[in-house]
């Protein structure tokens, strides 16, 4: 009886700290197409400032890939007024820290000050914007380091290329089909004028959002907005291609042999709907149910019950084209990959003819809330959730909606979801194997 209780209890609980929590922001463009959008938050004396930019892998020319994650770092150099390698001594020396990423869909640069500093992060991401320097001694440094980061995460790493080999076969014609990283070769053999051209066309006010979020004034931050990103050029209309895959309706049986590994692994794709689709949630739930984390149904099956695999693992990525879920296992002992397979398949198999319980249910729906309580529970966290939610979903109310979604979301429609999408003639099979073995 105590069960339902504390479950119960947890769910208000979230509830009343979600209702808390709502997160304000005003958003406006600038007459250059910048969209800038500003959360006040006084509590703590510090403020993020963040740039998106809508450019990624999926972007790029497939004879020159990697582009979008080599900006990721070219784009530290230095500009015109921000002499090379001192970038990171500027921010240190002033009390913050930055970052970047990339993903095959945008590139994200941020700054954390103390907020007195708001103006400094405001002036080095517009000097980026506006006044990149790019020259051959920052390509060559940056191509280094490019170099050396494919070593240590993909080729001499175990199962580092399990991603790229399960998305070389479940995208035929869209650029999804390439990882960020991007081919080596294209970047050695590609000339100074083509990421010159590179940076013309995706790094400008109007593919971009602004964020600044944290201890700010929102009337002096407008100022100081006009006054470093007023006058940057608008870029070309961005005319972007369309890329529709043919249905996956056959098995697509794949192999690959990694000199890093010593276990085999198995691992099932299924190519899914873009993240606005609302089955893109219903998936998140699946994946959730299925293999996130060690109460995981398959996790405890495979791992803690029946001892045949040494651990379960899955990615569900939605992105803004379409998205990928895999799930994978590695076997324990003489079990093979065919029986793993099977096992994962015989799961599967109950949530597309079974509702799952009441009680699972109610354990999903506690941890979309409280997935969604933590991804806004810091000022750098709502900065990101900001200018995703408006660069990628066209939504950027989702920051404080986006949890209905998934209160929505029944029973019912995550066993229809899976007779969707979750069929065998539908995946790719994987046998990730070492570099002598054969699959059993």
């Amino acid at each position: 009886m105590k069960t339902p209780l504390i479950s119960g209890l947890l769910t208000l609980f979230l509830l009343s700290v979600i209702s808390a929590q709502e997160v304000t922001y005003e958003e406006y463009d600038l007459d250059n197409g910048l969209h800038v959008i500003l959360h006040q938050d006084n509590n703590a004396p510090v403020v993020t400032t963040s740039v998106m930019y809508h450019v990624g892998a999926k972007d790029e020319n497939p004879e020159k890939t990697g582009f979008a994650h080599f900006f990721e770092h070219l784009l530290f150099e230095g500009t015109q007024n921000i002499e090379r390698g001192e970038w990171f001594k500027i921010v240190s020396s002033n009390g913050g820290r930055n970052n970047a990423n990339t993903t095959q869909d945008r590139t994200y640069y941020y700054e954390v000050f103390p907020s007195n500093n708001l103006e400094l992060g405001l002036w080095m991401e517009s000097e980026r914007m506006m006044h990149p320097i790019i020259n051959k001694i920052g390509v060559d440094t940056q191509s280094e380091v490019v170099q050396e980061e494919r070593r240590m995460r993909y080729d001499n790493s175990p199962y580092g290329r399990w991603r790229e080999q399960m998305f070389i076969h479940l995208f035929k014609k869209h650029p999804y089909r390439w990882q960020t990283i991007g081919s080596l070769e294209h970047l050695a053999n590609a000339s100074l004028e083509d990421f010159k051209l590179f940076n013309k066309k995706y790094y400008v006010p109007n593919n971009a959002v602004l964020v600044v979020a944290g201890d700010i004034n929102r009337e002096k931050t407008k100022k100081m907005i006009e006054d470093y990103y007023g006058p940057i050029p608008k870029g070309e209309e961005i005319q972007r291609q369309t890329f529709v895959e043919d249905p996956i309706t056959s098995t697509i049986n794949a192999e690959y042999h990694d000199p890093n590994i010593q276990i085999p692994a198995i691992l099932l794709g299924y190519r899914t709907p873009a993240q606005t689709n609302r089955d893109a949630y219903v998936l998140d739930m699946i994946s959730t149910y299925l293999s996130d984390g060690k109460s995981s149904k398959l996790y405890k099956k495979l791992v803690d019950d029946e001892k045949k695999a040494l651990q379960v693992f899955a990615f569900n990525g939605s992105q803004e084209d379409y998205g990928a879920y895999v799930v994978g296992a590695l076997p324990v002992g003489e079990t093979s990959l065919e029986d793993l397979k099977s096992e994962i398949d015989g799961e599967i198999e109950k949530i597309k003819t079974e509702l799952i319980s009441e009680k699972d249910y109610q354990k999903l729906q506690n941890k979309f809330e409280n997935q969604f309580v933590n991804s806004n529970s810091s000022i750098t966290g709502i900065a990101n959730s900001l200018a995703r939610n408006y660069m990628l979903y066209d939504d950027t109310s989702l920051i404080n909606n986006e949890i209905d979604i998934y209160r929505s979301i029944t029973r019912e429609e995550i066993m229809e979801v899976s007779k969707k999408y979750l069929n065998t003639n539908q995946r790719v099979e994987l046998n990730y194997l070492p570099e002598e073995a054969t699959a059993n």
